[in-house]
């Protein structure tokens, strides 16, 4: 659990800082910030969905098992709604703590929720790093990672505001969640159903880069059943004995 307590610590940090100079840079400033974070999020998604499959065996294969996965689980997570869901969460934190009556102020603040916790917490650093901390007690990935957040939560928090720092509380649950259960994941994901798993996070974070740069809002939390959709995918493949699943 230490990498994911100095993950929290990081966005905190990052939070106040970016609150702090968001409100002394001019509208212009900011959206040109949140532009720049857009297409550094793209670029960051594309090395990671290569990095995720490259030298894996069946590549293309597996990438269009990441394809279907994000279609079933984006049909599945439309008919539970839980990108509704997920921003009744940030609605509800925005009551109980920034209280605020400003519609745009509210609706800022859910996005910066929704939108740091899913770039903090479905990427393979989040995922993989938290497997070391757990495994091996080695948080070296999830110190890099931390490093990172606090920059970007940092960027983020200037344009989207206080939002930004309960993503901690995703972070606790997922990344404290994984580091707990390590040893049970370690045990029932293979090398090819995290490589999938990562590729999948990878795309959602593409996703992302897209709304940041408003290209095209997405309702990315519903894709979330993807990331175990593909992984059980890849265990059926495996078990059927094609090639490089198993």
């Amino acid at each position: 659990m230490t990498g994911t307590l100095l993950n929290v610590v990081t966005v905190l940090i990052g939070t106040a800082l970016g609150v702090v100079l968001g409100r002394r840079l001019p509208e212009r400033m900011r959206e040109t910030v949140l532009a720049g974070l857009g297409m550094s999020t793209i670029a960051y998604a594309a090395l990671n969905i290569v990095d995720a499959l490259a030298g894996q065996p069946n590549a293309p294969l597996k990438f269009i098992v990441v394809l279907l996965s994000l279609l079933f689980g984006g049909v599945i997570g439309e008919l539970l709604d839980l990108d509704g869901a997920l921003h009744r969460l940030g609605a509800a934190l925005e009551r109980r703590f920034a209280r605020s009556a400003d519609a745009e102020r509210t609706a800022r603040f859910i996005r910066g929720f929704i939108t740091a916790s899913l770039v903090f917490c479905v990427g393979p650093m989040a995922i993989l790093g938290s497997l070391q901390d757990g495994l091996r007690g080695d948080y070296s990935l999830l110190a890099i990672k931390s490093t990172l957040d606090g920059f970007a939560s940092l960027a983020f928090a200037a344009s989207l505001g206080v939002g930004v720092g309960f993503s901690i509380l995703t972070i606790l649950v997922v990344q404290g969640g994984i580091a707990l259960l390590a040893g049970q994941i370690q045990a029932l994901f293979s090398p090819p159903m995290l490589a999938v798993l990562s590729a999948t996070g990878a795309v959602l974070i593409f996703g992302i880069g897209l709304s940041l740069l408003d290209l095209k809002r997405i309702r990315l939390a519903n894709y979330l059943p993807a990331l175990l959709i593909g992984p059980a995918a890849v265990a059926i493949l495996g078990a059927l004995g094609v090639a490089g699943f198993a």
